[in-house]
């Protein structure tokens, strides 16, 4: 289930470029110097997948810990189904019940401290950009978060959430360079394919979760219990 987490990544970044895209061509980069400027996408890249890891450890220790309580299949089934509710429930009103007011606060703060750091050219801003880049609120950070839930265990929480930042890599450091390219009709028609992936993602999650005897994809009870013991070891 892991390898989702870049197939997810790679084709979410289209919806990155509608919300995170205008951070990545505001980029204090050297204009004049192609060799320096791919070092700084990459420190700001750095950055982003350093906030992931870091989130993806954290929530992959949860689902450690309710994989430990025995609720390994009913959480992967349940994660299946939240999938699916964060695609089809409008961004939009997800944004008015997610965030109470510390939280929106904290927000508030990061986005201060964000615009602060374009005023500053140096490799530490960059990365701190895309550090505090990965901590917004995103609709698509919120489904691969999920998969590092039901992956129970914190390692592999922080690699699902690495292999999901690594598949955003691509398209967000193109737009620095082709953004001209990617006009408004071909983000539209890509986004359109989003939240197919995200629900192909989803029935895999439930199908795992099910133990219907399907090998590598919905393996047994007695499977799926040795599979998850197997990869915290």
């Amino acid at each position: 289930m892991i390898y989702t987490a870049f197939i997810f990544g790679l084709i979410s970044s289209f919806h990155c470029i509608g919300m995170c895209g205008p951070i990545a061509m505001m980029l204090p980069v050297d204009r004049k110097n192609p060799v320096k400027k791919t070092t700084q996408i990459l420190t700001y890249h750095l950055g982003r997948l350093t906030a992931y890891a870091t989130i993806g450890l954290l929530f992959g220790v949860l689902g450690r810990g309710l994989f430990i309580a025995g609720f390994q299949q009913k959480l992967s089934i349940f994660i299946g189904i939240a999938m699916i509710l964060v695609v089809v429930i409008p961004e939009r009103k997800l944004a008015q019940y997610n965030f109470s007011k510390p939280v929106f606060r904290a927000i508030s703060t990061i986005k201060s401290k964000l615009g602060q750091q374009f005023k500053n050219k140096s490799y530490s801003s960059l990365f701190t950009i895309g550090l505090l880049n990965g901590f917004l609120p995103c609709g698509m950070v919120y489904v691969a978060l999920f998969g590092a839930i039901a992956m129970q265990s914190a390692s592999l929480g922080v690699a699902y959430m690495l292999l999901f930042g690594l598949g955003t890599v691509p398209m967000m450091s193109a737009v620095v360079y082709i953004n001209s390219f990617l006009t408004i009709s071909i983000r539209n028609k890509i986004q359109k394919v989003i939240p197919y992936v995200a629900i192909v993602i989803a029935i895999l999650f439930i199908l795992r979760g099910l133990g219907l005897g399907i090998p590598y994809v919905s393996p047994t009870n007695m499977s799926l219990f040795v599979q998850a013991e197997a990869n915290c070891h």
